[in-house]
């Protein structure tokens, strides 16, 4: 008999067809057996009887700001943070480091970093900006998950937004690579006439920056970007989606046989502009928080599995960005940070709706490992997989607090925030790495994961 190096017992095992009371086996990183009373003997057993045992979240969307900005956030606490959340695996976006990720070279050196800081997996994303079309190729070649660009200003000088032109040769290509281009779709047009508007009249308070960010400006960005993938042919996901409008625009768009996938983010169904108004700067973000009718309808169509996925579109920055002394909103950084909650908020959300929770396995993990190509490996508790869970308790309420948010900066829409569950620990290719409230892996339990066809 086969000498195991961990077992998981007693566990609610969220498979991909429902929740089922099994042992799970684990040997040399991967899922070996799962099966109710695994006699093996083994190096470790973990009782995780009346827990349940998720898949390892894969976060599509974060922003770790390393190199260049490692005081935002770097791979260390960052990956700390996901850990701490029941992530295994990341997707870190290609703008806010210096440089950007939109050459080889630049993605080799974020690589680097990731190896040698990381607790869990992560995956890169490289950019699409004016000028760096031909370092497309060789970044696909490299083993990027995809492809970033901005229809809206970024704010952010390293890492422009795309004209019309630039995102029409781009598509074409990402096309041919068989890669997929992640959209934040805002028009820039629409959002830089309005706030101009709302500055001539010395205007900036919550409900003025709502209104420079109206639906119609992420409706007219979706829009044409669907527009331009039909010519081109390319794949499409779009980010932080944050009105129904837009998702019926990308609904009908998938009905007529289209390459797209949308996400959006626990904070649009959590919280509101209500929230905004209440907190002020640690509640801004773009697309910003919506009305109270409109975030009832994202819910309705979280409910409706309207969504592929959820992410947490993590995007932190120093306290003096997010200071609740601002008096001007337009001047703060526009990010939420809350890497840490986005499995916590889907188990709250199912809790509340009556969603089946396997429901949430395939929003956080068995859809993003199809999307970005590590399906192969990851997203599912199924035997050959790597052995990336989440075990998580219902009987606890956990209340998010500075202490025990291992961001690098605590600012957090989320402190405070009570949620009916606590994740009780993280294991990354059969290694705890997160267990009741400390991380205990080194450093460096993290790789580079490249989609299907590539090699680390």
């Amino acid at each position: 008999m086969e000498h195991l190096d961990l077992i998981i017992t007693n566990g609610k095992v969220v498979l991909p067809t429902g929740v089922e009371e099994k042992d799970i086996g684990i040997k040399d990183g991967l899922i070996v057996q799962i099966k109710k009373g695994i006699t093996n003997t083994a190096d470790r057993r973990l009782d995780a009887e009346d827990q349940f045992v998720f898949p390892g979240v894969i976060d599509v969307h974060v922003h770790f700001s390393e190199p260049g900005r490692e005081h935002w956030e770097g791979f260390r606490t960052g990956s700390m943070m996901m850990a701490a959340g029941g992530c295994t695996t990341y997707f870190d976006m290609p703008l806010n480091g210096i440089p950007s990720t939109v050459t080889q070279e630049a993605l080799y050196d974020k690589a680097r970093l990731g190896n040698e800081k990381s607790f869990v997996d992560f995956g890169l994303w490289g950019g699409l900006v004016p000028g760096n079309e031909k370092d497309l190729v060789p970044l696909a070649e490299s083993g990027v998950i995809g492809f970033k660009a901005f229809l809206s200003t970024t704010g952010n000088k390293e890492f422009e937004a795309v004209d019309d032109i630039t995102l029409l040769n781009g598509m074409k290509t990402i096309a041919k690579l068989n890669k997929v281009l992640a959209l934040h779709s805002e028009s820039a047009a629409i959002t830089n006439w309005l706030k101009a508007e709302k500055e001539k009249e010395g205007k900036c308070s919550a409900n003025d920056y709502l209104e420079t960010r109206p639906i119609l400006a992420e409706v007219e960005a979706v829009e044409r970007a669907i527009y331009y993938a039909e010519i081109t042919g390319c794949p499409l996901h779009f980010v932080h989606i944050s009105s129904a409008k837009a998702v019926e625009k990308i609904e009908q768009a998938k009905q007529r046989g289209m390459d797209i996938s949308v996400e959006t983010c626990p904070h649009y169904l959590l919280f509101n502009h209500e929230h905004l108004r209440e907190r002020g700067t640690v509640a801004k973000c773009a697309p910003p928080l919506r009305e109270q009718e409109e975030q009832k309808k994202l819910i309705s169509l979280f409910i409706e599995d309207k969504f592929d996925m959820i992410s947490s579109d993590h995007s932190p920055c120093p306290y003096e960005l997010k200071d609740p002394h601002i008096y001007n909103l337009f001047q703060a950084w526009g990010g939420i940070s809350g890497g840490q909650f986005t499995l916590l908020s889907l188990i709250q959300l199912a809790l509340k709706h009556n969603i089946p929770l396997e429901k949430v396995a395939h929003w956080t993990a068995i859809r993003p490992a199809e999307r970005f190509g590590l399906s192969n490996r990851k997203g599912k508790i199924i035997e050959g997989a790597d052995a990336d869970l989440a075990i998580v308790t219902l009987n606890e309420s956990y209340v998010v607090t500075e202490d025990n948010f291992y961001a690098k900066h605590k600012q957090s829409l989320y402190v405070g925030h009570t949620f009916p569950c606590r994740i009780v620990g993280t294991i990354l290719r059969g290694k705890v790495v997160f267990n009741n409230g400390e991380i205990t892996n080194d450093p460096a339990g993290g790789c580079w994961q490249k989609p299907m066809g590539y090699y680390n």
